[in-house]
């Protein structure tokens, strides 16, 4: 496996690309936007191609890099369901993977620092953002925060992980880089608690101020979206209604970009062809499956996704392979399933 761990001095924030091969796919976890130069110039040194990006929680403390890096390199952005975020391409809950070629990382759910607060397990290792530091835990006292929660996110998931598993936090102001479960346990002083409400306590009386950066990277953080309304200026998107309104149209083919996963969980369109996202490019090639489709049956191609974001992405591409009679749904699955739209299991 490919793995780097690289670090944001300004904002003491940790980032990790993750890959199973040379030439292969990767991930990309907490990214700092002022980063994504190197991240980019890293990827092509390795050789690797971003396919996903993921915050483990709306940062405070410094510009997520998700926005850039998904205009850089058309990857999915990722984060936890209770997100504040006005879109990301796809949004994970407790017991999902997220899925690149040769790795899958599982997703817990562990609020407390905030209330979208995620964790992503690896085998050997486990990505803990803010819920828990080396030798420290994230404060519970802005966006949603819970001791309480944060509590039962340690104890009763993180700790209940083998005791010689890694811990890579998000962030870390002492310049320690790793840890583990074990350690943790014994020698992490926010741990040595009798009980929640003694954590709770504890948590109480840290006063500590509030994020520097804070008062400017939480309100960018929550407007990382693509701008979908580029594409509707352009005629090439259709709003959920008008999506509805052509299904089973002979002229229209839905194209759904969701993973297997997404669909067995939130449900599909009738008459739908799944191409997931990740193989458009090659998908839109002369001799791709959606160009010969188009090709031969002269039908319009209308992308969806969860939230629009890799529909929009999808028809940019499109339009540059030369597709023309293509459009997406803006909103996707989400804005389909708010206007009434029906959805097959």
């Amino acid at each position: 496996m490919i793995f780097r761990q690289l670090f944001d001095s300004v904002s003491g924030t940790y980032s990790y690309i993750l890959a199973s091969r040379s030439g292969g796919e990767a991930v990309i976890i907490d990214p700092v936007l002022e980063k994504v130069e190197r991240y980019c110039q890293l990827l092509r040194e390795l050789d690797l191609r971003l396919v996903k990006a993921v915050d483990t929680h709306l940062h405070a403390d410094h510009v997520t890099g998700l926005g850039a890096l998904r205009d850089r390199t058309h990857c999915v952005t990722i984060m936890g369901e209770q997100t504040k975020a006005d879109v990301v391409a796809m949004r994970v809950s407790e017991g999902d993977r997220i899925a690149i070629e040769g790795i899958s990382l599982e997703v817990m759910y562990t609020p407390g620092h905030t209330d979208d607060s995620y964790s992503f397990s690896l085998g050997d290792r486990v990505f803990t953002g803010d819920t828990l530091l080396i030798r420290g835990t994230g404060r519970t006292d802005f966006q949603n925060g819970d001791a309480r929660q944060q509590y039962d996110s340690i104890f009763n998931k993180l700790l209940r992980l083998p005791d010689d598993t890694l811990v890579y936090p998000a962030h870390d102001y002492k310049g320690d880089t790793v840890s583990t479960i074990g350690e943790e346990r014994r020698y992490n002083p926010r741990l040595q608690v009798k009980s929640v409400d003694d954590y709770v306590a504890l948590m109480a009386n840290l006063k500590l101020p509030n994020p520097k950066m804070m008062d400017v990277a939480v309100p960018a953080n929550m407007r990382v979206g693509l701008h979908q309304e580029e594409l509707a200026k352009r005629g090439l998107s259709l709003s959920a209604r008008e999506a509805i309104e052509c299904l089973g149209r002979p002229d229209v083919l839905l194209v759904d970009l969701r993973e297997a996963a997404e669909r067995a969980k939130h449900g599909t369109l009738s008459g739908a062809l799944h191409a997931p996202y990740p193989a458009i490019e090659d998908n839109l090639k002369p001799g791709g499956m959606l160009r010969e489709v188009a090709a031969a049956t002269g039908r319009r191609i209308v992308f969806f996704c969860a939230y629009g974001e890799r529909s929009a992405m999808a028809v940019q591409t499109a339009q540059a392979a030369g597709l023309a009679n293509t459009a997406h749904i803006e909103g996707g699955l989400d804005a389909w399933k708010k206007a009434g739209g029906p959805v097959a299991p």
